[in-house]
């Protein structure tokens, strides 16, 4: 529409002045309007809270059994609350050789471990040869095997009636074969170091594939020798990876020093056992099962503050 006494204003000019309109792409359909406000969205949970449903769970499997061991073992047979449990299992002779034979046992057992499942993994994971992966996947499948189960095998090997002692008797003519150790400490150990040596190569062989071989190129480039090497970056790693859990492993076992028969050898585990089954002394069985738990975790606590020193130590030298 022309404005009087002016030329008509262009069409355009009047659709310069409004807001554009906003088209929905093609395809698509444009919302609907609603005169409810929109609500913001949910507010998200603290982290502590969906900490509570595991906690609650270990706490409930875990924690609650060990509560009532605990219990009992200041629940005398004549009621009330005492230590006097505690008072005669720490007199008894066979209570202290029991935790003498627990630690000195599963301190050299995860010494052997650690010497010969580090030098097998460092083999198969450094120096490569025909059947590495096959052997690799062996050490998977051995990890499932129960503990008696490789008792009961080198029963068959070096037992009092086993191969090595019958091939002895065919070929001698004696009454007795020379092979008897099994019975001893030496063969509880010898069988603990055969069976958790696979659990400190697995986690070795794991370790092993983080180790960045840059680093070893780079300290073999500045003059540094195999041993050294190995000493300052590889050794640290392996520790931490393999040796705790052996340690662990070797201060509760209880099948391999059952299936030996080795005499004279009790450990924790086999003493709580003779308590509760054999005797009835639910009291006392508890005292050592509690005195068990502790140890486990004092031995595993230091085991990893002396490691991460030399953890430390190994980080200092590869900076």
């Amino acid at each position: 529409m022309a404005s009087p006494g002016g030329p008509a204003a262009p069409a355009g000019a009047h659709a310069a002045l409004l807001p554009p309109v906003q088209t929905p792409p093609p395809g698509s359909t444009a919302p609907a309007a609603s005169g409810r406000p929109r609500r913001g969205r949910s507010r998200a949970l603290p982290a502590w809270a969906w900490a509570l449903p595991p906690v609650g769970a270990l706490g409930l499997v875990f924690l609650y059994p060990l509560f009532l061991v605990a219990r009992q073992s200041v629940s005398p047979d004549t009621g009330g609350r005492s230590l006097t449990a505690y008072t005669q299992v720490f007199r008894e002779e066979s209570f202290r050789k029991a935790l003498w034979n627990t630690v000195w046992i599963a301190a050299a057992s995860t010494a052997g471990c650690l010497v010969l499942g580090f030098v097998l993994a460092l083999v198969i994971a450094f120096a490569p040869f025909p059947g590495g992966r096959a052997l690799s996947r062996f050490i998977d499948i051995f990890l499932a095997f129960p503990s008696f189960l490789i008792t009961l095998a080198l029963l068959f090997v070096y037992g009092t009636a086993g191969m090595a002692n019958g091939l002895w008797t065919d070929v001698t003519g004696a009454a007795d074969g020379p092979f008897a150790f099994l019975r001893t400490p030496w063969g509880v150990l010898l069988a603990e170091i055969t069976y958790f040596t696979p659990f400190v190569m697995r986690p070795l062989l794991a370790a092993f594939s983080q180790v960045d071989t840059a680093q070893l190129e780079a300290a073999s480039s500045l003059g540094a020798r195999a041993p050294r090497i190995v000493r300052q970056i590889v050794l640290p790693e392996a520790l931490a990876a393999g040796g705790s859990l052996v340690l662990v492993l070797c201060l509760n076992e209880f099948g391999i020093v059952l299936f030996t028969g080795a005499k004279g050898v009790t450990t924790l585990p086999t003493l709580v056992y003779s308590k509760a089954i054999l005797d009835g002394d639910y009291p006392g069985a508890c005292v050592v099962s509690v005195v068990s738990v502790a140890l486990s975790v004092t031995l595993y606590a230091l085991y990893r503050a002396v490691l991460a020193r030399a953890t430390g130590g190994g980080h200092r030298a590869r900076a």
